[in-house]
């Protein structure tokens, strides 16, 4: 397939993504349960989607957290066609959800620079959030999650294209440069 000619080699398959986004989701389902008699539980969380890269990601994530939990999406976007954050985000679509004395989990697909998950926090405290956590899929600039390539697959994409792959793959650069 013409598609899967492009990736220069899958670094997490769909294996080790379902495991991850497991480990994830008991994550959540663990600190916001039912708690114990030391601890009452917490109200569920509200997870927010950062779109378009992180719907297969919160997709699968939501489906394997055991809470009732609610679920929307923000677009915010710092790198159009290109393959380097310009560093100013720009929100083009806001919640549907009221999150005012809720806690926020915002769902990322990668984490680069950082530059959106900031803007992002700090729109969601300006409206009322009573606290706000990052689940993010893939942390870049650290280089603990994700070494430094280019990568497309499971939301993740190039000039739109790509996020329909099933894995996470280092995209050839004859196909961004």
């Amino acid at each position: 397939m013409a598609l899967h000619s492009h990736i220069e080699r899958v670094l997490w398959g769909q294996d080790q993504i379902a495991r991850r986004v497991t480990e994830l989701a008991s994550e959540i389902s663990a600190n916001f349960g039912s708690g114990d008699s030391a601890h009452p539980p917490r109200p569920p969380p509200v997870l927010v989607g950062v779109a378009t890269g992180a719907f297969l990601f919160l997709a699968d994530l939501v489906r394997t957290i055991d809470l009732p939990i609610t679920v929307d999406f923000v677009r915010a976007q710092s790198y159009g066609s290109g393959t380097l954050s310009s560093g100013a985000p720009v929100l083009s679509l806001d919640l549907k959800v009221d999150v005012k004395g809720k806690h926020v989990i915002l769902v990322e697909d990668i984490v680069d620079t950082g530059s959106t998950l900031s803007c992002l926090i700090s729109h969601l405290e300006a409206k009322g959030a009573s606290s706000v956590s990052v689940c993010a899929f893939l942390d870049k600039p650290a280089r603990r999650k994700c070494p430094d390539y280019f990568v497309v697959g499971y939301g993740m994409d190039f000039a739109e294209l790509y996020r329909n792959l099933p894995y996470v793959g280092v995209l050839k650069p004859e196909y961004y440069q």
